[in-house]
């Protein structure tokens, strides 16, 4: 039985949902910053880094640290493994602040399963330090029945990866400005020229005193008005809870590792017939012996090489798809013929290159 294992989202032609300007913009000023370190995690039970260079340095620099002077030579790091450590700071986080971090293992290392992350720096793009992490890993996978009967091993997810929440503490805060000169700038997430007009009316609707003007797809300048003068927060949050309805650009996104398909609701197609069909040919080579009877002399058993071949042609299908405003028509013609995921996916392609198919075509 064929199995059609995906999935269409496929939003149907509705009015919009408003959205509140927070959820659709960020305030120009405010953003992340990447944070990333070095460090050791120890006690893995056997599982860490099979006497790499760089482990068998850092562990002894720890002990050096600690008072003990050990010849990295004499070291075995098989408990320990050597990281890389990566984090995300927001603006506005003072000192004292936790962000999570995630670990990830940088030698030949088997699980970090069990380990703990030792005190390591984590440093900006200008090579100071905003946060120092430590604690317990947590690991979403494992690894399990290495070295069992036939060498057999069982692998869940990326062991080698983890992450520990709230594992850093802000040292040094970020300094941001988001209100320059009385102005303040609001950058959509999703640049649209529709969105950021009817973002720049919505707020001069609400807040008649703010000037405000869509300057791009992307940014929307804001001049402070004079009653908001010394309350910048008590003016963000109030532009930020005004409902704005947002446009959306017709795409078609296929994730082919998946077998996903995803459409929005401006999705258009033309009128358009679709034929479908497939020929599977097998070729099965099989190996049969041939023996001699009982009675006979000088007779060996052999072993004599068979191939078969089986073709299997499909019924084409062929359907007729109207002008439809969204691909609700489509996906209805599609299940109606019983093509699989990649088939399916194959179709889209050629909708695009007939033309037929009124939105970008994005492929993962």
């Amino acid at each position: 039985m064929r199995l059609l294992s995906l999935l269409i989202v496929a939003l149907l032609p509705l009015a919009a949902q408003a959205a509140r300007v927070k959820d659709l913009v960020r305030v120009d000023g405010e953003r992340d910053n990447q944070l990333v370190g070095y460090g050791l995690v120890v006690g893995l039970a056997g599982d860490g880094d099979s006497n790499a260079l760089a482990t068998l340095q850092s562990i002894a620099n720890v002990l050096e640290r600690n008072g003990v002077k050990v010849d990295p030579a004499l070291i075995k790091s098989k408990n320990a493994a050597a990281v890389m450590i990566t984090a995300d700071i927001g603006a506005f986080l003072p000192p004292g602040s936790r962000i999570d971090v995630t670990v990830a293992a940088l030698g030949d290392a088997k699980s970090l399963q069990g380990g703990v992350l030792l005190q390591s720096p984590l440093l900006g793009a200008d090579g100071r330090v905003y946060a120092v992490a430590q604690g317990p890993i947590a690991v979403g996978g494992f690894v399990g029945g290495a070295g069992g009967a036939g060498g057999a091993t069982v692998q869940k997810n990326h062991p080698t990866v983890g992450i520990i929440s709230n594992g850093a503490i802000v040292e040094r805060e970020i300094p941001a400005s988001v209100v320059r000169g009385g102005r303040v700038v609001l950058t959509l997430r999703q640049p649209d020229f529709t969105s950021a007009s009817r973002l720049a009316e919505a707020i001069a609707e609400i807040l008649p005193e703010t000037a405000a003007r869509a300057r791009d797809a992307a940014n929307v300048d804001l001049v402070l008005p004079p009653a908001y003068q010394g309350h910048e927060v008590r003016f963000l949050a109030d532009v930020g809870a005004i409902a704005v309805t947002p446009d959306n650009a017709a795409r078609v996104v296929i994730n082919e590792r998946t077998g996903t398909i995803v459409a929005t609701a401006p999705v258009g197609l033309s009128q358009v017939a679709i034929s479908h069909g497939s020929l599977t040919i097998t070729i099965a080579q099989n190996l049969e012996a041939s023996q001699p009877t009982a009675f006979s002399r000088g007779g060996q058993t052999a072993i004599l090489p068979s191939t078969e071949t089986k073709v299997n042609e499909t019924k084409g299908g062929f359907v007729l798809v109207p002008e439809a405003s969204s691909v609700e028509r489509l996906a209805s013609a599609l299940n109606a013929l019983g093509v699989t995921t990649r088939e399916m996916m194959a179709i889209f392609q050629t909708l695009k290159s007939a033309g037929a198919l009124q939105a970008d075509l994005v492929i993962n």
